[in-house]
């Protein structure tokens, strides 16, 4: 299927003034380490499967790639370790929208503690439309790129998070 294929009524209704929010993720397990904390490498893990329901409203979930033969990779992953989460807490995620280009997004999620409602972690991210059949950058389907565009509008009247944009280092004094 080709780009100008995309089927738009794969969208869902989105409130575009509000982050995208996702309840009922938990701490599983074989997700905690020896300090009896989740381990570091499952918060991406738990970030790469929250972001994927997060987009879900907005037909960029796996379906995405089985309508238009595009999906999305990872170009780069900036993750704020802030509280501590342990076995069996329920978690809430938040998504916002930085920055889009026809082939790029910027995005920010937020991982808080369901009950405790602390931030527990963020997750700084940058991805990129893959044409799957070439497997190279390839501008988003024009309906796609209007619909991160209104995103992107409703979303940059929300603060920005203290987190984005943050190099990593040693804080000096």
């Amino acid at each position: 299927m080709n780009s100008s294929q995309a089927a738009p009524s794969s969208i869902q209704p989105v409130d575009f003034t509000q982050p995208l929010a996702l309840d009922g993720m938990a701490v599983k397990p074989d997700h905690i380490d020896a300090n009896g904390h989740m381990n570091v490498g499952y918060y991406n893990v738990i970030f790469d499967q929250a972001l994927d329901e997060l987009l879900r409203p907005l037909g960029l979930d796996w379906s995405y790639m089985e309508r238009t033969n595009f999906s999305t990779f990872a170009l780069e992953t900036h993750v704020c370790y802030l509280q501590e989460v342990v076995e069996g807490d329920v978690l809430r995620f938040t998504f916002r929208l930085l920055d889009c280009d026809a082939k790029r997004v910027h995005c920010f999620l937020e991982m808080h503690h369901a009950e405790k409602g602390y931030l527990a972690a963020t997750s700084e991210q940058v991805l990129m439309n893959i044409d799957m059949a070439t497997r190279r950058s390839a501008p988003f389907p024009a309906e796609y790129q209007a619909l991160l565009a209104r995103l992107k509008e409703g979303h940059d009247r929300l603060p920005r998070p203290p987190q984005a944009g943050r190099s990593i280092g040693l804080a000096r004094k």
